[in-house]
């Protein structure tokens, strides 16, 4: 599957809201969690390895996402409270490109403008509508944030599958965390009261 026949993927796509932050406040929020150019280096290289692992790691995720019933919760129809098998898969498609995305993109204005969109998938202000779904109206940011744990910790033993050297693996793990703290304050902006964020 391509990223373009995804449903619901519109990274590039001239219909989205440009995020509202300046480039220079967006390069002081990644010195804030120290990303530099080695770390898109070893994102790239990080992306070269998941590539081929990628529904191993969807695998892994979305079984300790399964085995949590509240966090299967937000992926339930609102009335019935069973998950909804079409929007977790769809979800799950999109999930996959992201990992690609977050290695590849190198943090280009698309990808800024897509984090923002993805944040308001899971707040109340858009999530269910790209899925056209009834299911819960709202994640809480508190999951959101406790995400990076699993999201960073449960990739590293991917990324030693490619024959790297130690160092080279503790670097694209290290890249990939500080890229899922960038993503999670991305996320974060719909949550925040105007100038609060």
């Amino acid at each position: 599957m391509t990223a373009k026949s995804i449903p619901g993927y519109e990274l590039g796509s001239p219909k989205l809201e440009k995020f509202p932050i300046t480039r220079e406040d967006f390069e002081r929020l990644k010195k804030s969690i120290m990303i530099d150019d080695h770390d898109v280096k070893y994102l790239k290289m990080a992306g070269e390895v998941l590539k081929g692992q990628v529904e191993d790691v969807l695998d892994l995720w979305y079984g300790w996402v399964g085995s949590n019933p509240h966090l299967v919760h937000y992926f339930a129809d609102r009335e019935t409270g069973k998950p909804i098998p079409a929007y977790l898969e769809a979800v799950r498609k999109r999930f996959g490109q992201w990992i690609l995305d977050l290695c590849e993109r190198g943090f280009d204005g698309a990808w800024l403008d897509y984090q923002l969109e993805i944040g308001r998938r899971h707040h109340r202000s858009k999530k269910n509508v790209t899925d056209r779904v009834n299911s819960v109206p709202h994640i809480p940011l508190r999951y959101m944030i406790a995400f990076i744990y699993p999201i960073s910790a449960t990739i590293k033993p991917f990324l030693a599958k490619s024959g790297h050297s130690p160092e080279e693996v503790e670097r694209m793990f290290n890249a990939w965390f500080k890229a899922v703290v960038l993503t999670v304050a991305l996320w974060s902006y719909p949550y925040a009261r105007d100038g609060d964020w």
